[in-house]
C-alpha cells in the first residue's frame, strides 16, 4: 500500500494552526526574503531551491526560526549517516537548518508517519552561527510556547548569548576606562543601573533626562528607593547609598551630556535581557572578573572572584538542594549564594513558596569591604532575593556568628581572601574553620584555598591542618587547574577542600584525592580562559563530580588514601602514572625538556 505524505502534513498543519496568534505558519516557501535568499541553493537534490514542508516564524522573536521535513514512512525517518537529504525527514530538515542557520537560530523538526497515535519525531537545534545541529525536546510535537521557552533557555542559546555578553562586557569596559571611571567603581555603576531598570518609570523615562546632573541624581534616587522597598534595613542602606553616592559626582557621569544615558541604553538593550533570559546566572560577577582583568592588581580591589563554573561545580559537590542553607563567609560579589540558588530553585520545581523560602531564609553571605558589600546586594537584589541576609562586617565577630548561625546552615561555599606574605594577614585555614563552626553537625564545607595549604608539613599551617581534623572531617581535596584564575590575572594554583562539619577525622579513613587539572578551558586573547569547546559543560564536569562521588580510583586521575595532618593533601602525592595514555611524542617532549634545562642550568 502506498504511503501518502499529504497526511503527514496535514497532521503538523492541524497542531501549528492552534498556535496563529503566536506563529506565521508558511508552506514550501517563505515571503521573508532574507529566508527566500537562504534556501535558494539548499535543494536536497544539491541543485537549486529548497522546499521544506513548513516554515514558522515566532511573530515577536524573529530571529527564531522553526523548520520542519515530513515523511509518510516511519522507515524513511532518518538515514545512518544522515545524508541521504530526498529520502529521510532527519536528514532532509538538518540541510534546511545548515542553511538557515547562517542568519537564524533554528528548529528543525523531523516528522513521519501518516497516523497520529504512531508517529517519529525529531527536533534538532542550531543556533546561529553553530556548524552542527543538538537535539533537543522529546518525540511529541509541542506547543508553540514550549518550542520557544526551550529554545530560550537551551544550552546553546546560552552559549550564543554568553559570547555575546563576553563581547560586551570588553567594550563596556573601554568605554568606562574612556570616561576615566576607576575600576572598583565600574561594578557599583553596572549593578546600579540594573536594579534601575527594573523599576518601569525610570525605564520608561530616563532618556527624556538630558541633563546629566539630574540623570545622576534620578538614578541614585531610584536605586535608594528600590532598596527602601525591599526593607534592607537602615544601616544597610546608609552604606549601600553612600557607596552609590560617588555617580552623582563623577566627572563624566554628572557633567558629560549624553554619556550616563549612552551607558543606562548599552546596559538595558545588551544585559538585562540575558539577566532575564539566564535568570541565576551571575552576570554581576562575571562582568566584575572582565574589569579586574585590566586593573593593575586585584589585591587592590579587594578581591579574586572563582570562575562561575567553579562556583556551580562546588555547588554541586556540596549536594546542594532545596532544603539546604547555603552559607558564604566571603561573599564577594555573592557568585557563590547564586550558583547555589540557582540549583535550590530547580530543585523546587516549581515550587513558588518553596522558592519564597529560599530566598528569604536559606542564603546567607559575609562580606567585610563596604564597596564589595554593595555589589554583593545588588547582585542578590537583581535576583530579587537574600540581599536582606547579606551583612556587612567580619565574618570573625560575635555578633555576626550569632546573627549567622540563627539560619543554622547546612552548607558552607567559600573562596577566602588569599594571604599576602605580611604576617598578621588571616590565614585561609582560619576562614574554613570560622565557616564550618557556623554550619549544623554534618553540614558540608567546600572550600577553594592556595595548594600551598595543602602541602604543608611544618609551621603555623600545619597547626591549622591539625586542628581542622580534630574537628572536623576530610572528605576530599581536588587539584585544580593551575591557571584557573587567569581571567583575574592571579597567579595562584589552587585546590578545593570538601568538609563534614563538627565531626573529627576518623583515624583510618580514606580521603578522595582528584587530580582535576584539566577542565577543557583554552585562553584566548580577547576572552581570556573560555570552555570554547564546550568539554567541562558536555563531559567534565560530570565526569569530576561522579568520580567523587563514586569514591573511584583512576590511574593518573584520582586516589584515596588515609592522611593525617603530617601528609601532604594532594593527588599529585599518591596517584599512580597512567602509562597507556603516554605516547611516543610524550616520551620525545620529555627528552627536548630535558636537554632544553641541561644546556641552559647545568
Amino acid at each position: 500500500m502506498s504511503k501518502n505524505e499529504r497526511k503527514t502534513e496535514s497532521i503538523v498543519r492541524k497542531h501549528f494552526e492552534n498556535f496563529s496568534n503566536e506563529i506565521i505558519l508558511e508552506e514550501q516557501s517563505s515571503d521573508n526574503p532574507k529566508i527566500k535568499k537562504l534556501l535558494a541553493t539548499a535543494s536536497k537534490n544539491g541543485l537549486g531551491v529548497g522546499f521544506p514542508e513548513f516554515i514558522i516564524q515566532y511573530k515577536n522573536n524573529p530571529d527564531f526560526l522553526i523548520v520542519i521535513e515530513c515523511k509518510a514512512d516511519i522507515s524513511k525517518h532518518e538515514s545512518i549517516n544522515r545524508d541521504k537529504y530526498k529520502d529521510f525527514s532527519v536528514d532532509g530538515v538538518l540541510l534546511y537548518s545548515s542553511y538557515l542557520s547562517k542568519d537564524f537560530d533554528v528548529l528543525s523538526i523531523a516528522v513521519s508517519g501518516e497516523i497520529n497515535t504512531n508517529k517519529k519525531v525529531s527536533h534538532f537545534l542550531q543556533v546561529k552561527g553553530d556548524k552542527k545541529a543538538t537535539e533537543i525536546f522529546s518525540d511529541k510535537l509541542l506547543s508553540a510556547d514550549d518550542y520557544l521557552n526551550g529554545y530560550i533557555k537551551s544550552p546553546e542559546k546560552f552559549r550564543q548569548d554568553y559570547e555575546k555578553l563576553l563581547t560586551f562586557s570588553k567594550d563596556l569596559n573601554d568605554k568606562l576606562h574612556g570616561q576615566k571611571i576607576v575600576e572598583s567603581d565600574r561594578g557599583l555603576l553596572i549593578s546600579c543601573i540594573l536594579i534601575a531598570l527594573e523599576n518601569k518609570a525610570f525605564s520608561i523615562s530616563y532618556k527624556d533626562y538630558s541633563e546629566p546632573k539630574q540623570l545622576a541624581e534620578y538614578l541614585v534616587t531610584t536605586v535608594k528607593n528600590e532598596f527602601q522597598n525591599g526593607n534592607i534595613g537602615d544601616e544597610k542602606l546608609s552604606i549601600l547609598t553612600s557607596r552609590f553616592a560617588f555617580i552623582k559626582t563623577d566627572t563624566s557621569l554628572s557633567k558629560k551630556v549624553n554619556v550616563l544615558r549612552d551607558i543606562i541604553s548599552d546596559i538595558n538593550e545588551n544585559i538585562k535581557d540575558f539577566i532575564k533570559t539566564h535568570e541565576y546566572f551571575d552576570v554581576l560577577g562575571q562582568l566584575y572578573i572582565e574589569f579586574l582583568r585590566y586593573a593593575n592588581s586585584d589585591k587592590g580591589l579587594g578581591i579574586v572572584l572563582t570562575p562561575p563554573h567553579i562556583t556551580e561545580f562546588m555547588s554541586e559537590v556540596a549536594e546542594v538542594n532545596k532544603d539546604s542553607t547555603v552559607y558564604d563567609n566571603c561573599t564577594g560579589t555573592g557568585g557563590f549564594l547564586v550558583s547555589a540558588m540557582n540549583l535550590m530553585i530547580k530543585g523546587a520545581k516549581g515550587d513558588q513558596e518553596k522558592i519564597k523560602n529560599i530566598k528569604k531564609n536559606q542564603l546567607i553571605g559575609v562580606e567585610y569591604q563596604a564597596h564589595i558589600f554593595a555589589l554583593a546586594c545588588s547582585n542578590m537584589f537583581i535576583h530579587q532575593d537574600g540581599k536582606s541576609n547579606i551583612l556587612n562586617g567580619s565574618c570573625f565577630e560575635e555578633s555576626i556568628l550569632e546573627e549567622v548561625k540563627k539560619f543554622k546552615p547546612t552548607v558552607g561555599l567559600l573562596n577566602p581572601p588569599y594571604k599576602s606574605d605580611k604576617k598578621n594577614d588571616i590565614d585561609e585555614y582560619e576562614f574554613i574553620l570560622n565557616n564550618l563552626d557556623c554550619l549544623e553537625q554534618g553540614g558540608k564545607c567546600v572550600a577553594i584555598i592556595p595548594m600551598q595549604s595543602a602541602l604543608a608539613q611544618t609551621g603555623k599551617v600545619y597547626e591549622y591542618k591539625k586542628k581542622v581534623l580534630e574537628q572536623h572531617t576530610l572528605e576530599a581535596v581536588f587539584s585544580m587547574p593551575d591557571e584557573l584564575f587567569f581571567n583575574s590575572k592571579v597567579n595562584v594554583v589552587s585546590c578545593i577542600m570538601v568538609f563534614t562539619a563538627k565531626r573529627p577525622h576518623p583515624k583510618n579513613k580514606k580521603v578522595y584525592f582528584g587530580y582535576y587539572k584539566n577542565d577543557g578551558f583554552v585562553k584566548r586573547k580577547t576572552k581570556g580562559r573560555v570552555d570554547l569547546y564546550h568539554k567541562f559543560e558536555k563531559e567534565i564536569k560530570e565526569n569530576w563530580i561522579t568520580t567523587y562521588m563514586n569514591k573511584e580510583e583512576k590511574a593518573g586521575f584520582s586516589v584515596t588514601k588515609v592522611v593525617s595532618a603530617d601528609d601532604e593533601w594532594c593527588a599529585e602525592a599518591y596517584m599512580e602514572t597512567d602509562y597507556s595514555n603516554l605516547s611516543k611524542d610524550d616520551f620525545v617532549k620529555s627528552i627536548k625538556d630535558f636537554v632544553y634545562f641541561k644546556e641552559l642550568y647545568l
